[in-house]
């Protein structure tokens, strides 16, 4: 502590009560007083105390701590030195005033001195070195350590507020640090880089220079402590297990441990999550991280399971990322073989010779393929009859293919032979039934019955699909089999297939039917030859001839029928200026027994177009408008000129192509308006259109009409293609409609140009900015007085008319009695008068 000399101290005092104390506010009676002093600072005067009568001197005592005291006389209380907080935060003394005797006057009064904190000690970091252990891929933000640090200064104060943070990182291979500090809480974690990169096969040990800040860091006055912290990098213990193999259909207890994971943080949980939606999942993970199989699997059912193992925190925010796991179910043989059909049937020709190939007997195992237990063999267990000879089979043991061992069969001998195959796997046998029927061999050809089926004659309308007539051949061949069926073609005479002919598989009959429509014209006789034939090929040295052939001829007669247009649909496009009388197209149709025909139009409502009838030429009749149909279809009909029931009808259409025809207009959708009164300035959008296609009117030009008020009142500006602006130059309008000459151009070549009077209201607006219109009295509802004199004049009209009818009928009937008989002609009617 600073401490000055007795003599020292009194100049002090002197110097004090020269600059005349008592006219300060540090001066004052003897009272309880509160002084707070900054710690260090040096000797200091806190106070001066007045004596009043009879006190001569004053007194001290309490925690003066040897540098807090009075002076006696003057009252003066001082510190001779500098206070430390850190050592003592308060002193608390007793100042009394005595007289002459020494005996109290006043007092004793107590006085309280708080010692305030500086920034006087630096921050300290509770260990010389750190030492931590981080897991590669840990969670970016997660703790895996602290370093704590000091400061004796008032905690209540930013001296004692620290802030860490990383100084220096060794080595730091990437442009991020791997690591971070939590500033408040010394907290050191992974970074997202970190998290990402930290790799012990790579770097696994780190040294980090942490540095703390007193003044919470915010100030370049503060003091600084910094420590090294050592990191190891160690692998992760999150890994994947190796695929798991489990064997199928296990009779241990279950749930069975089949393999464990464990995640970098402790005290996690552990999850199952499916990768692809199943009915079940037969296993599950224990608070440890123990993975379980929780029933027998069948490789069968499935053979392999992929799901993800999650480790989530008590927040539910993952902590890992997800772990694939894949299970493979090992495949026991527990299948036996089964026979793919339930009676195998093989049918073999009885000329077949020893060795051949007759047939396969197919069966399947549900064990894994292409492994020993779902290997297969084959056996003939048995065969019935045994006649000629035993053994008349062999089957090849690995494929099931059966085969004669020597000699042909014979059907007279035996028509089906009953063979029941054994198959077997390394564990399990099934018996396969098999039929083999020996079929009679195609040695008979087909026989028509009759060699010429004639002449018929068919109407050259006849529908498609219809019977013409009915032929039959017959086969010697064993009846139902591919021997003796028949095939009937037509073999000559028909280059177009106009006919087909189909085979009824019980009788052998053939039904010659219209395949394609018939054409006198083209041709109205044919000259058929008819062939029988077999599906079987015919054994050797036998071979088809006349017997299996047999003609028809088939006479078509002609029908008569409409004429036919040559084309389904005539298309043309035209210009919609093109004058009238002007050659649109030629339709062209023929009648198929050469009569003439003659043209006409139907549906030609606008009365555009009009045909030549002989010739089938069409003109235009009228102007075209494509403004008004811009796809002009009409139906063109032909008919024969010597009967006109025999028509046919072909639509015609007309696509007109657009002109430059239109002049561009003002759209009128709404009223244009400016509200009254008006400050200048204002501006509304106008838009223009035109009825001719886009290609024309796709852009438009505005201008002012060149007329002295439009050029003074009006201004038109561009907005875009089809908008402008129009605006008010001035402030100065009535409240009124005003015409404004605005001039349109379109883009057609050549381009039209119009000039439009636009109406534009100036009016008084209502509360949703619209023109408000008052409506005059004169046009309004009548008013009383009004309705009463319209009333009265009706009921004098009405008056009036039942007073003329009655003086009609009075005179009437004055007349009939002098008249009593009619007027039978003019002149007794002039008599009568």
């Amino acid at each position: 502590m600073l401490k000055l000399s007795g003599l020292q101290f009194l100049l002090l005092i002197h110097l004090a009560i020269w600059l005349n104390l008592e006219g300060l506010s540090v001066t004052g009676p003897l009272k309880d007083m509160d002084f707070s002093v900054q710690e260090g600072g040096g000797p200091r005067i806190l106070h001066q105390f007045k004596l009043e009568s009879p006190a001569v001197s004053f007194r001290t005592s309490g925690e003066k701590a040897g540098i807090i005291d009075i002076e006696p006389r003057t009252g003066i209380l001082y510190i001779n030195g500098s206070l430390d907080w850190e050592t003592k935060k308060v002193h608390k003394l007793q100042v009394e005033s005595v007289d002459e005797s020494g005996k109290r006057v006043k007092g004793p009064y107590a006085v309280t001195i708080y010692v305030e904190d500086i920034n006087d000690n630096p921050p300290e970091f509770n260990q010389t070195k750190y030492y931590g252990v981080v897991r590669q891929n840990s969670r970016p933000g997660k703790p895996f350590m602290y370093v704590h640090a000091t400061d004796r200064d008032d905690p209540t104060t930013l001296h004692a507020q620290l802030s860490y943070s990383i100084l220096h990182h060794f080595p730091n291979p990437y442009d991020e640090m791997l690591f971070q500090i939590d500033n408040a809480t010394g907290a050191i974690s992974p970074s997202r880089k970190g998290s990402y990169y930290l790799d012990p096969q790579k770097q696994d040990t780190f040294i980090l220079v942490v540095s703390v800040k007193d003044m919470a860091g915010t100030t370049t006055n503060a003091f600084t402590s910094s420590v090294d912290v050592i990191i190891t990098v160690k692998e992760s213990l999150w890994k994947a297990p190796p695929t798991i193999h489990i064997k199928e259909n296990s009779t241990q207890v279950h749930p069975v441990n089949i393999s464990k994971v464990q995640s970098n943080e402790p005290g996690v949980i552990y999850g199952i999550l499916e990768k692809e939606k199943l009915p079940r999942l037969p296993f599950s993970i224990s608070e440890n991280g123990d993975i379980y199989v929780t029933q027998p699997l069948d490789r069968e059912e499935r053979d392999t399971y992929t799901f993800f193992v999650v480790s989530k925190d008590n927040t539910g925010e993952l902590v890992d990322k997800p772990l694939q796991i894949h299970v493979i179910v090992e495949d026991i043989n527990d299948n036996p073989p089964v026979c793919q059909q339930d009676l195998t049937v093989i049918e073999v020709q009885e000329n077949e010779k020893g060795g051949s190939n007759i047939g396969t007997v197919f069966a399947t195992d549900m064990d894994k393929k292409d492994t020993l237990n779902s290997r297969l063999h084959f056996q003939i267990q048995s065969q019935e009859p045994e006649f000629p000879v035993q053994n008349l089979f062999y089957i090849q043991q690995d494929t099931g293919t059966l085969q004669l061992t020597g000699r042909s069969l014979n059907k007279r001998e035996s028509a089906k032979y009953f063979l029941k195959v054994l198959v077997t796997d390394s564990k399990f046998k099934t018996i396969c039934d098999v039929e083999v029927h020996v079929i009679d061999i195609n040695d008979q050809i087909p026989i028509f019955k009759n060699s010429d089926y004639g002449s018929i004659a068919v109407a050259e309308d006849i529908s498609i699909g219809s019977v013409i007539l009915e032929i039959e051949a017959t086969d010697g061949d064993e009846p139902a089999t591919g021997s003796s069926l028949i095939i009937y073609q037509v073999k000559e005479g028909d280059p177009n297939n106009t006919f087909i002919i189909e085979t009824d598989s019980e009788t052998n009959r053939g039904f010659i039917r219209i395949n394609k429509a018939l054409d006198f014209e083209t041709m109205p006789v044919y000259n058929l030859v008819i062939n029988a034939t077999n599906p079987e090929p015919l054994v050797e040295g036998v071979q088809y001839n006349s017997s299996s052939l047999t003609v028809l001829r088939v006479f078509v007669t002609n029908v008569d029928e409409p004429p036919a247009f040559r084309k389904p649909i005539y298309r043309t496009e035209v210009s919609e200026d093109i004058p009238v009388n002007t050659l649109v197209m030629m339709v062209e149709a023929y009648d198929p027994e050469g009569d003439s025909v003659r043209y006409s139009l139907e549906g030609d409502v606008r009365k555009w177009l009009r045909i030549d009838s002989a010739t089938g030429q069409v003109y235009t009749a009228s102007p075209l408008d494509r403004e008004t149909e811009e796809i002009y279809s009409v139906e063109v009909v032909v008919s024969e000129l010597n009967n006109a029931a025999q028509k046919s009808k072909v639509f015609l259409i007309l696509h007109l192509r657009d002109v430059n025809d239109n002049y561009p207009q003002i759209a009128t959708d709404y009223p244009t308006f400016f509200c009254y009164p008006v400050s200048g300035g204002e501006r509304t959008l106008i838009q223009a259109t035109d009825a001719d296609e886009q290609f024309f009117y796709s852009k438009f030009t505005f201008s002012l009409a060149n007329e002295m008020n439009a050029r003074n009142n009006w201004e038109i500006s561009k907005f875009n293609a089809t908008h402008a602006y129009l605006s008010l130059k001035h402030a100065n309008f009535e409240e009124k409609v005003y015409d404004v000459p605005i001039i349109l151009n379109d883009n057609g070549k050549p381009p039209l140009e119009n000039k439009v009077n636009l109406k534009v209201s100036i009016c008084k607006c209502s509360s949703e900015n619209s023109c408000f219109i008052d409506i005059d009295r004169e046009h309004s509802w009548p008013t009383v007085g009004q309705a009463i004199g319209i009333l009265l004049g009706v009921l004098i009209i009405i008056g009036a008319i039942v007073a003329g009818a009655f003086c009609h009928m009075r005179y009437k009937e004055k007349n009939e009695k002098s008249n009593p008989k009619d007027a039978k002609d003019d002149a007794e009617l002039n008599r009568l008068a």
